[in-house]
């Protein structure tokens, strides 16, 4: 029997990546962005995912800034970040790097380009990613993004990989937007780690077992989201709801006007960092007059940021 991993536990943010003018990987902004998320209440990092524009950069743009933050000495055991791509050998690549840089585990998407594809077909995919990296510190995250990816992960493909590789497919993000979705993966696959992609389930992930949830908005308010899993974990019901309500309320207002770019233009103005505004296209950055609209629409539900941490 497989022995159980330890998950990270709390609020994962999957980081933004910054870009300089000329769309370069701004790897100084990207580590002090990790470090202040690690100092202002998350449990671990998610570099690479959807959040990161993961599929705008290239891969040895994504071996690189993963090396700059554990160079620059981010724990690995706090990330998991995204290896998936849509072949095989390019995500075995990339998840042979994250083992060994010692990463508590890589977050995989199933190879999404081809539609409509089997369960039998993503089974043997994934087998053949754990021989190619044929490592046995390897930990995969399974990544269900239907919404995104059009290609996504049944219940039952999760239910046979992690019983024929329990030690390897570990976990998964589940960010379906489908609630019974999340609650079937938290009582039907016993011992599979399971993170909601989003804080809107918070709670009711975590009566039935979530570890926390990976969810975008914590790159700008994983002080709150913490705080709320802090108050429900010592048994301050009623102050955990209340902050949660608070916390609903943002990320419902950040998706109306794009969690990438509206994130971006925020940190832009609240660290007086133009570079944070730049997206790589197909991305268009947000314009001052929605970025005036956007911030209006914060203080109109009383968010204000927490204080950028000296990391």
């Amino acid at each position: 029997m497989a022995a159980r991993v330890e998950p990270i536990r709390g609020v994962i943010a999957p980081t933004l990546t910054p870009f300089n003018d000329d769309l370069s990987i701004a790897l100084d902004l990207y580590v002090d962005h990790a470090r202040h998320l690690l100092a202002t209440g998350c449990a671990g990092l998610a570099p690479f995912g959807t959040t990161g524009e993961a599929l705008s950069a290239g891969i040895d743009e994504r071996i690189g800034a993963l090396d700059r933050l554990i160079d620059r000495g981010v724990d690995p055991k706090r990330l998991i970040p995204g290896t998936g791509l849509t072949n095989l050998i390019d995500t075995a690549r990339l998840t042979r790097h994250a083992v060994e840089r010692g990463c508590a585990g890589a977050m995989v998407l199933p190879p999404f380009y081809i539609k409509d594809v089997t369960d039998d077909g993503l089974f043997a995919y994934y087998a053949r990613l754990i021989e190619r990296v044929g490592s046995d510190d390897l930990r995969i995250y399974l990544y269900h993004i239907p919404p995104v990816a059009h290609v996504g992960l049944s219940i039952e493909l999760v239910q046979r990989l992690h019983s024929a590789f329990p030690a390897q497919i570990v976990g998964i993000k589940d960010s379906s937007g489908d609630w019974a979705n999340t609650r079937r993966l938290l009582t039907e696959v016993p011992g599979l780690i399971v993170y909601p992609g989003s804080e809107l389930p918070l709670f009711d992930a975590l009566a039935l077992g979530a570890a926390g949830c990976i969810t975008a908005t914590a790159n700008i308010n994983a002080t709150q989201i913490a705080k709320a899993i802090d108050l429900q974990r010592s048994g301050r019901e009623a102050e955990a709801k209340q902050l949660h309500e608070s916390v609903k309320k943002l990320r419902l207002k950040i998706q109306e006007f794009g969690q990438i770019v509206a994130q971006k233009y925020l940190l832009a103005v609240w660290k007086n960092e133009p570079r944070w505004r730049t997206v790589r296209p197909p991305l268009v950055e947000l314009n001052d007059a929605v970025g005036l609209r956007l911030r209006t629409a914060l203080d109109e539900i009383g968010f204000t940021p927490a204080p950028l941490a000296q990391v």
